[in-house]
């Protein structure tokens, strides 16, 4: 799936941080490496579950930003697309092929709008969220203007408290106005709840996911009422999609993180209480850091710091170690607490980051390891891409 990535013009340390072949033990840090072995068997263990439950499963793109990332979840586990938050994100996919993608966002600005009008030109269904009626003729306009169609979700604020409407009334009249208007076509309902997605009881998150149910519930008996039964109800996250999947009201998941998980989704819980990363999904990506000092003897100074990854879930933990512990970092340096004594200069450590979609998004390249070799190089597609 690199095929395009064309390693004789690319030189490790300057251009890359490995090549396909290389030991992992040479790989130069700080660098994002799956495990392509565990991102594998996530990946086919989410599809297996949205088949036997009869969803569709859409990758959430922003997750990865990968195109290769997610022509493996469309290879491997079924995924029928992709959902992006930003113009430019959707275009580097739309670009690439993929011909079913969602913005799960609302698109305002006049010059974005009019990219997003041009997106199915490139073979692709385009579905995008609108919470506001003043939009939909916006959408038209520019689809009439490019001789597109472009589909619509009706987005429900069902919980995150950001974008969306609430009541059953709003979505019947905005589905109303999307139905009616040139070159755009109702399609559905986005009803994804965020701000649940990481709390750390299962009861508290099914609590939260029970009272999003009944109001998506509602609105799709008030369309349906008025002759517009929505094609797709569309939502779930890595947190929750099981309660999704069985509410006989939703038909395609929006899960991402599950893929690669990180250590803010790793504490959440199941339904016997374990956490979610001992069991029900893999560790899949790490942040490979090097130790460059150990001038203290009760602490090791790696190389990962704040701009080689996100800390706002909280600070990684070492992968598979529990005699030594990172404890702070700085701009380029990670400070790890070694009380043994038992790191050396030049150690490499995995690190799970805390929150892996902003952590993915300072990085150019994925290492692909598997069994202690580097077999693939990734490029971060769409990394940048926030407009």
């Amino acid at each position: 799936m690199n095929a395009h990535v064309n390693f004789a013009d690319l030189e490790v340390g300057f251009d890359v941080p490995a090549l396909p072949g290389m030991n992992e033990a040479d790989i130069q840090t700080p660098c994002l490496v799956l495990d392509l072995n565990a991102l594998e068997r996530n990946i086919r263990k989410m599809g297996a579950y949205a088949k036997a439950h009869g969803m569709r499963h859409r990758a959430h793109g922003k997750m990865h930003k990968s195109v290769d990332v997610l022509k493996l979840q469309m290879e491997l586990g079924g995924a029928i697309g992709v959902c992006c938050q930003k113009i430019s994100e959707a275009e580097v996919f739309a670009r690439a092929g993929i011909k079913d993608i969602l913005v799960s966002n609302q698109v305002r600005n006049p010059a974005k709008i009019d990219r997003l009008a041009r997106l199915p030109k490139y073979g692709a269904r385009i579905i995008v969220c609108v919470d506001d009626r003043a939009n939909v003729a916006e959408l038209s306009a520019a689809a009439q203007k490019h001789g597109t169609v472009l589909e619509c979700f009706v987005e429900i604020d069902c919980g995150a408290g950001r974008c969306g409407v609430k009541t059953s009334d709003a979505v019947v009249e905005i589905a109303r106005e999307i139905s009616t208007a040139p070159q755009l076509r109702f399609a559905g309902l986005q009803a994804y709840q965020g701000a649940m997605q990481h709390i750390d009881s299962y009861a508290e998150r099914k609590a939260k996911l029970d009272a999003a149910i009944a109001q998506v519930t509602d609105a799709v008996t008030a369309l349906k009422a008025v002759g517009l039964e929505p094609e797709l109800v569309s939502g779930g996250g890595t947190g929750s999609y099981y309660f999704e999947s069985n509410s006989n009201v939703f038909n395609e998941l929006q899960c991402g993180s599950y893929a690669f998980m990180d250590a803010d989704y790793g504490r959440i819980q199941d339904k016997d209480g374990r956490r979610i990363d001992q069991g029900e999904w893999e560790n899949a990506l790490f942040l490979l850091t090097s130790v460059m000092s150990h001038a203290k003897p009760h602490l090791a100074v790696v190389d990962a710091g704040l701009k080689a990854q996100s800390v706002d879930s909280g600070l990684p933990f070492v992968f598979g170690r529990d005699d030594v512990k990172y404890i702070k970092c700085s701009d380029e340096h990670g400070v790890v607490e070694d009380i043994d004594g038992v790191l050396k200069v030049n150690d490499k450590l995995r690190l799970v980051p805390g929150h892996c979609d902003p952590t993915c998004n300072v990085h150019d390249w994925y290492v692909g390891v598997r069994d202690g070799k580097v077999e693939t190089l990734w490029p971060v597609s769409a990394r940048g891409k926030a407009y």
